[in-house]
């Protein structure tokens, strides 16, 4: 009795454990310029609510930037378009006051200063680092996109951004 007492206990111990290290799972992605020079790096880190971006990006022109993820894990200079487009498991149309919106790679801005330094955190909800259709790590991969411009957050297809100037591919650590 007392062996089977100390297995009850031990499941809930059991099962607390494989949803911690579900939810540990965690992305990384190098950001190269189209010289294909290092710019920058993003950590993604699976949350309750969706994923974690953290972005970390240096030698870039000031002012704001679209910051988007992309639908293919392809990053080709040097228009970095191999990595498609916007990744939209569900039909949507670009940009978060579009009210048929937002794709799910839609990102806010990215803001880089005058020393050419920026990032931020952003939580991207509706999207995983595990299984599905809205699978951050899909057999055909995911990146993420650095663009010229600001997005206007509401132009279909992707908010008048202008040319990617930084891509890496997410790739699940």
């Amino acid at each position: 009795m007392r062996y089977r007492f100390l297995l009850l206990l031990g499941l809930p111990i059991l099962i607390f454990s494989i949803g911690r290290e579900a939810m540990a799972q965690t992305a990384k992605a190098e950001l190269s310029n189209v010289k294909g020079e290092k710019v920058g790096s993003a950590t993604l880190t699976q949350e309750t609510n969706g994923v974690k971006i953290t972005l970390e990006v240096s030698h870039l022109t000031p002012g704001e930037h679209a910051f988007h993820v992309h639908s293919v894990g392809k990053c080709e200079p040097p228009d970095f378009t191999s990595a498609g487009g916007h990744f939209n498991p569900y039909g949507k149309k670009h940009g978060h006051m579009n009210p048929e919106g937002a794709h799910a790679g839609d990102l806010p801005n990215v803001v880089i200063a005058e020393d050419g330094n920026g990032g931020g955190e952003v939580i991207v909800e509706g999207v995983t680092l595990g299984d599905g259709e809205n699978s951050l790590s899909h057999p055909e991969g995911t990146s993420l996109v650095i663009h010229e411009n600001a997005d206007d957050e509401v132009t279909d297809p992707a908010g008048n951004a202008g040319p990617r100037v930084a891509c890496g591919v997410i790739r699940k650590v």
